[in-house]
C-alpha cells in the first residue's frame, strides 16, 4: 500500500517508531509548522473543563459530553 506524501520524513519516521499510526502520524508530519515545537500552551492539568471540552468539540472527539475533566484529557491526549 502507497503512503501518501509526506512533508518532514524525518518527523514521520520519528513517530512511526514511537508506535504512531501511519495515519496519525502522516497527520503531525504533514502540518505546516511540522517539527516546530510551540510550548505556548498551557498544560491541560491547567485548563478548565470546559476549555477542554471546546478543544474537544473543535477536533470532533466523540461522547465529549459525557466525559469529566480527567477523561477529555486522556482523549485529547490519545486523539
Amino acid at each position: 500500500m502507497d503512503r501518501p506524501s509526506i512533508k518532514n520524513e524525518e518527523q514521520y519516521e520519528a513517530l512511526r517508531e514511537k508506535g504512531y499510526s501511519q495515519e496519525k502520524s502522516a497527520r503531525i508530519a504533514n502540518t505546516e509548522n511540522s517539527g516546530k515545537k510551540g510550548g505556548k500552551a498551557k498544560p491541560y492539568e491547567k485548563r478548565s473543563k470546559d476549555e477542554l471540552y471546546q478543544q474537544a468539540k473543535d477536533i470532533g472527539i466523540p461522547g465529549r459530553s459525557k466525559m469529566n475533566k480527567e477523561e477529555l484529557i486522556s482523549a485529547l491526549r490519545n486523539n
